[in-house]
């Protein structure tokens, strides 16, 4: 029954899943696993073979690079309703995972075997145009990402970042650390510029927590 209720919702949160014919979705249904990663789990590691097409269907993960210092440059994360595009170019290329993979939160995933994949990028149409619609997303954040990394100072990532992360209510989850490593930086230079904004009226500081208080501020950062 388990197994049941987490395909249900697999095809709810993939509506493409019900424009396969009957015998596609049926060998994708006779085929998928469902693992579930704990919160700092690791999905995929640099350079690892991508066995498996990843759909997340409650959670989050990140993919990163890591520098031979130990920074992280974040390329994007996967959500709920979200494919995991680095490991479609993998199964499509043959290659092995370009970068890294780590569960954020408790993270539920759908998995279809490579050879599945494969079977089904060949058979149906819906599948293969959902797949490539994806990837080519991949292209226009890897544009973004080289746009950020080359041209964006560290205040404007940082406000990105925040935006990009907060929760309805305006708070971000997200330790001094881990903002830190999201946009390349050191915990002390993201802490002296929390500080600073924190006194400009931005921002609120708690433990393990920034509160936005001023979206607009941070918005005419990130633009700037």
């Amino acid at each position: 029954m388990a197994r049941q209720e987490t395909m249900d919702r697999w095809e709810a949160t993939f509506p493409v899943l019900q424009d396969m014919s009957a015998d596609d979705l049926s060998f994708a249904r006779a085929n998928v696993q469902f693992p579930t990663l704990e919160a700092e789990a690791i999905a995929y590691e640099f350079e690892a073979d991508c066995p498996n097409y990843l759909m997340c269907l409650d959670g989050r993960t990140r993919v990163f690079r890591r520098s031979d210092q130990g920074r992280e440059v974040l390329i994007y994360k996967v959500t709920g309703g979200g494919t995991c595009v680095l490991t479609t170019q993998c199964l499509l290329s043959g290659g092995t995972f370009p970068a890294e993979s780590i569960a954020e939160q408790k993270t539920e995933l759908a998995a279809i075997p490579a050879g599945v994949f494969s079977e089904l990028m060949v058979r149906s149409n819906p599948f293969r145009a959902f797949v490539l619609k994806d990837y080519s997303k991949l292209l226009s954040g890897m544009f973004s990402l080289v746009d950020e990394v080359s041209f964006a100072t560290l205040e404007q990532k940082l406000a990105r970042r925040l935006l990009a992360d907060a929760d309805d209510s305006g708070f971000v989850e997200k330790t001094h650390q881990r903002l830190a490593s999201d946009v390349g930086s050191v915990r002390e230079v993201i802490s002296r510029n929390l500080g600073e904004w924190e006194r400009a009226g931005w921002v609120r500081n708690h433990r393990g927590q920034v509160e936005i208080l001023d979206r607009k501020a941070l918005a005419s950062l990130k633009m700037a």
